[in-house]
């Protein structure tokens, strides 16, 4: 069997600061010398940067919908059985989203504990914690941390608003140097955040002062079941980019290319490297072109690399960003147009707000493959669709798919993992 220690952070609502405070205890716990395993609930890039980080081990997405329920239970026996301590980072608020945070911490009966940034608050701090944890009894609640306290006054009365049978479990007061840095699609990357250690080190020493210096309960995830897949892209070799400007990779997709038997290399288009020697496929995930656009357009290395790839007849799969790089113009917020690669006919402009999000799939002859779509640009384009993503909830069409020669490109994120044998298809060129 697999126990280990666990514990599931959710809070109210997003910006809570349940990343600062599952990052810092995850360093916490690692600098005591603790295997530390960290997931991130739900669709997310930026988060688990900050959480490798500070657990120095990649960082895993659970969802009863797009990973699946059984994938994620195996998911969490694997780390078990390693760790010392697993951390499950929930999404926005503990019961928001369906399947929520509060299904899967009660799915694998996770202990939650409840981050709820007290500014500007004080006695109600109280009733949201007993909403927190009383809306649905089932949940199996451990406690609550009260962040951005304002003074040791402030905590007590915190402290104080608590009823009977509810856990506190310390309170973390407000700070500049702590708090993690966002923009427009969520937190910044932790590779831009010059000091993010120092602030991870402050959070721990912060968190070292709680009731969260202890390890919680030990959970049972039963025993993980060995998965064995098909070897179906021995030996090819497929190169991604990586660098600031396309960085949301989950780590699960790339495990799956290996263990279907590709071999990846790294590129990145923002230093104008070329495609490694002898690619047989290429993905350019999402990220941020938008934020350096001028350096891509005049980065002609890699350009000439990926148009000749593409050129050449050999598979091209293009996710959001990955995809705005290869139309043949992208506009910011502030009216610039840059030219990008052009071997998609069409533009990109950026918008104030997002313009898409939430969870889709795409279906093949393979079948469905999950996935998600968070995006701020709007595309126009004279490609006529592939096919549409559709939604889990409601009946309104989702993202576009588009085929351009051996180009497939969409904004959808998709999760590999939910399809194998829809990935290796991709990756050879036949998937539609």
């Amino acid at each position: 069997m697999s126990a280990c220690p666990a514990l599931f952070i959710s809070a109210p609502a997003s910006g809570q600061g349940k990343t600062t405070i599952t990052a810092g205890l995850a360093r916490y716990h690692r600098r005591l010398g603790r295997r530390v395993r960290v997931f991130k609930t739900g669709p997310d890039f930026l988060d688990p940067m900050i959480l490798a980080r500070a657990s120095g081990a990649p960082v895993p997405s659970l969802d009863l919908w797009m990973v699946g329920q059984d994938a994620c239970r195996n998911l969490l026996a694997q780390a078990a059985a390693e760790a010392d301590l697993i951390l499950i980072e929930g999404v926005m608020g503990l019961y928001d989203g369906t399947p929520s945070s509060a299904d899967l911490a009660t799915a694998f009966g996770v202990p939650v504990l409840a981050v709820i940034s007290a500014k500007a608050m004080a006695q109600t701090f109280g009733a949201v914690a007993f909403g927190l944890a009383n809306f649905r009894p089932q949940v199996p609640f451990h406690g609550v941390l009260a962040n951005r306290v304002g003074s040791a006054r402030h905590a007590q009365m915190l402290k104080e608003s608590l009823p009977p049978g509810l856990r506190w479990c310390g309170h973390i007061a407000a700070s500049d140097e702590i708090e993690l840095p966002d923009r427009h699609l969520g937190l910044h990357q932790a590779a831009e955040i010059h000091d993010l250690d120092a602030r991870l080190e402050r959070a721990a020493d912060a968190l070292s002062q709680t009731a969260l210096a202890d390890l919680p309960p030990a959970v049972d995830f039963g025993a993980p079941t060995p998965q064995v897949l098909p070897r179906l892209l021995r030996d090819r070799k497929i190169a991604i980019a990586r660098d600031a400007a396309f960085s949301f990779i989950y780590p699960a997709n790339v495990a799956l290319l290996e263990a279907l038997g590709a071999h990846v290399h790294y590129f990145s288009p923002l230093a104008n490297e070329a495609l490694p020697a002898d690619t047989d496929a290429l993905y350019l995930p999402g990220g941020y072109p938008e934020l350096h656009a001028a350096a891509l357009a005049g980065n002609a290395r890699s350009a000439a690399a990926i148009r000749a790839h593409a050129q050449a007849g050999k598979p091209v799969v293009a996710e959001c960003g990955g995809m705005l790089y290869l139309l043949d113009q992208l506009t910011d917020t502030q009216g610039v147009s840059t030219p990008m690669l052009g071997l998609l006919p069409g533009h990109a402009t950026m918008q104030t707000r997002f313009t898409a999000l939430g969870m889709q799939q795409i279906d093949s002859v393979h079948g469905p493959m999950t996935g998600h779509t968070f995006h701020y640009s709007k595309l126009s384009t004279a490609l006529v669709p592939l096919r549409s993503a559709t939604r889990p909830q409601g009946d309104a069409p989702g993202e576009a798919v588009y085929r351009a020669g051996s180009i497939v490109a969409t904004y959808m994120h998709a999760y590999w993992p939910s399809n194998p044998a829809f990935t290796a298809a991709l990756f050879d060129g036949e998937a539609f």
